[in-house]
C-alpha cells in the first residue's frame, strides 16, 4: 500500500467528508470566480496538514463537524498564504504548474488570496468555538511576522540558525504547530494534550521545513523550483548555514553575505551549494531532522490509540523521507 495512503487510513471516512466541505468552499455560482476556485482547488496537493488534525484529534476520541470545519479552515488559510507568498516572491510556478498570479495577474492572486482568507474566518465562526477563532487569527499574524522577519532578515550579516529557526517556525511550523492546536481545541482536550499535541506538530512542521530546504541543493523539475531558488531570492537555509559557521570561510561567506543582498550570480549559488555538500551542510541538516523525529516520537509514546500512533510515526517518517 502506499505510504501516505497507509497514513490516511485511520481518518479515511473523515478526509472524505473534509474533501466535499473544502470542494464546497471553493465552489462559485460566478462563471470568472468558479474558474479560478477551480484552478485552486485542482492544486490541493497532499493535504498533509488536514490529515495531521484529523490524526491528533482522533487520538482524543469521534471527530465531529468542529474538527471537520477546523481542518478547513485551516487549509484555507494555507492556500490563501500560498497565493499571496507567490505574489510577493514572484514565484511563477508552484509544484510544476503556473501559480495564480501567472496564470491570471497579481491583483487577481492578490483579490483571491483575500477572498479565501473572508472565507477562512467564516469557516473558524461555523466551528461554534471562539478558541478555533483565536488560533486561527493568531496563525493568520504568525505566518505574516514570518515573511516579514524574512525580508528583514536580509540586512543581518550573521549566519545565525537561531535566525532561521526563528523563520521558519513562523512561516511553516506555525501551521504544523497549529494543527495539534485545531485538533485538540476543537475536541475540547485537556491542557496536557493540547500542549503535546503543538509540539508536536511544531515539530513536524520543523522537519517539513528541512527537507523543503535541502530539495533546493538539487535539480528535480518534479520539486517545482530550480536548484538554488531560495539562495536566488537571498535565503539561506540551514545546510549553507552550518557550513559557514563550520569553516569560517571567507569566500564562501562574501558570496553568502552577496546572497542576502540579491547581488549572487548563477555561479556564484552553484558554488555554495557544492561548499554547503561538500562541508556537512546536508549531513547535518539530515541529523537534526532525525533528532526531531525521537522527540516527536516520545511525545505520542503513550497514546491509546494503536492506528492513529502508528500513523502518526509513519507521516513524521513521510514528512523525513520525502525523496528529492
Amino acid at each position: 500500500m502506499d505510504q501516505l495512503l497507509q497514513i490516511r487510513q485511520p481518518v479515511a471516512a473523515e478526509l472524505e467528508h473534509f474533501d466535499l466541505l473544502f470542494d464546497e468552499v471553493l465552489t462559485h455560482e460566478e462563471d470568472f470566480m468558479s474558474k479560478a476556485l477551480a484552478y485552486v482547488r485542482s492544486r490541493k496537493g497532499k493535504m498533509m496538514r488536514p490529515i495531521l488534525v484529523l490524526l491528533l484529534a482522533k487520538e482524543w476520541g469521534e471527530i465531529g463537524m468542529p474538527t471537520l470545519r477546523s481542518a478547513v479552515t485551516l487549509e484555507l488559510l494555507h492556500t490563501s498564504s500560498l497565493i499571496h507568498d507567490d505574489v510577493v516572491d514572484e514565484s511563477n510556478e508552484r509544484r510544476g504548474q503556473a501559480s495564480l498570479h501567472a496564470l491570471y495577474s497579481n491583483k487577481i492572486a492578490v483579490l483571491l488570496g483575500d477572498y479565501l482568507l473572508a472565507q477562512t474566518l467564516r469557516q473558524s465562526a461555523q466551528t461554534g468555538n471562539l478558541s478555533v477563532v483565536d488560533a486561527v487569527a493568531r496563525l493568520g499574524s504568525t505566518l505574516s511576522e514570518g515573511e516579514i522577519l524574512q525580508l528583514s532578515n536580509v540586512g543581518n550579516e550573521e549566519f545565525s540558525e537561531a535566525a532561521y529557526y526563528t523563520i521558519i517556525r513562523r512561516k511553516t511550523a506555525a501551521l504544523f504547530e497549529a494543527c495539534g492546536e485545531l485538533a485538540a481545541v476543537s475536541m475540547e482536550a485537556d491542557d496536557d494534550f493540547t500542549r503535546r499535541v503543538r509540539t508536536f506538530g511544531d515539530i513536524v512542521g520543523t522537519c517539513f521545513q528541512i527537507r523543503d530546504d535541502i530539495f533546493d541543493y538539487y535539480d528535480d523539475p518534479a520539486i517545482g523550483k530550480p536548484r538554488g531558488n531560495d539562495m536566488a531570492e537571498g535565503k539561506l537555509t540551514l545546510p549553507l548555514i552550518y557550513a559557514l559557521n563550520q569553516t569560517a570561510d571567507p569566500k564562501a561567506a562574501e558570496l553568502a553575505r552577496k546572497v542576502k543582498q540579491g547581488k549572487a550570480t548563477p555561479d556564484e549559488i552553484a558554488f555554495l551549494i557544492a561548499f554547503a555538500k561538500e562541508n556537512g551542510g546536508i549531513d547535518y541538516a539530515e541529523r537534526r531532522m532525525n533528532e526531531l523525529r525521537d522527540e516527536a516520537f516520545a511525545l505520542i509514546a503513550d497514546f491509546r490509540n494503536a492506528a492513529v500512533k502508528t500513523a502518526l510515526q509513519q507521516y513524521i517518517d513521510f514528512v523525513i523521507g520525502r525523496a528529492h
